[in-house]
């Protein structure tokens, strides 16, 4: 997995608008070490040791902040519930219909052509392809 030094969570912050306060610095570092693509219920159970009080509506509500405000990307929408991830590098994903895992996999691995900055006058911030199968492990 390829990784970027994170910047501080302060100065991240003021880059994207948003208040850096205790909770949201938490909350980010636990995301920060957790692997994959965790759901807000796993970021609950590991930031709760860290705060007892905090609760599973203010998880969501900052997650969301963080995607809204695009400290963090949002994941495939083929999964249930919201997937983040910390991952800056160009990527794709796998997406097993049957445990619902999203692995990671790279562009280069997929062989795309590129995507033009335009598309019949659609502007084109990104592009994400989910690949929907089964995992070694469903089969």
């Amino acid at each position: 997995m390829q990784t970027t030094k994170a910047k501080p969570f302060r100065d991240l912050c003021s880059e994207h608008g948003i208040t850096a306060t205790h909770q949201r610095q938490v909350l980010y570092e636990v995301m920060q070490g957790m692997e994959g693509h965790p759901s807000p219920e796993e970021v609950y159970a590991r930031v709760r040791e860290q705060i007892p009080s905090i609760s599973l509506a203010t998880v969501y509500k900052n997650i969301h902040l963080f995607v809204e405000s695009g400290v963090l990307r949002e994941v495939s929408l083929h999964h249930g519930t919201v997937r983040v991830e910390m991952n800056e590098w160009a990527h794709h994903h796998l997406v097993c219909s049957k445990c619902k895992s999203i692995s990671d996999i790279g562009e280069q691995e997929l062989n795309l052509a590129p995507v033009r900055s335009t598309l019949n006058g659609f502007l084109v911030e990104r592009y994400a392809v989910d690949v929907i199968g089964i995992c070694p492990k469903c089969q």
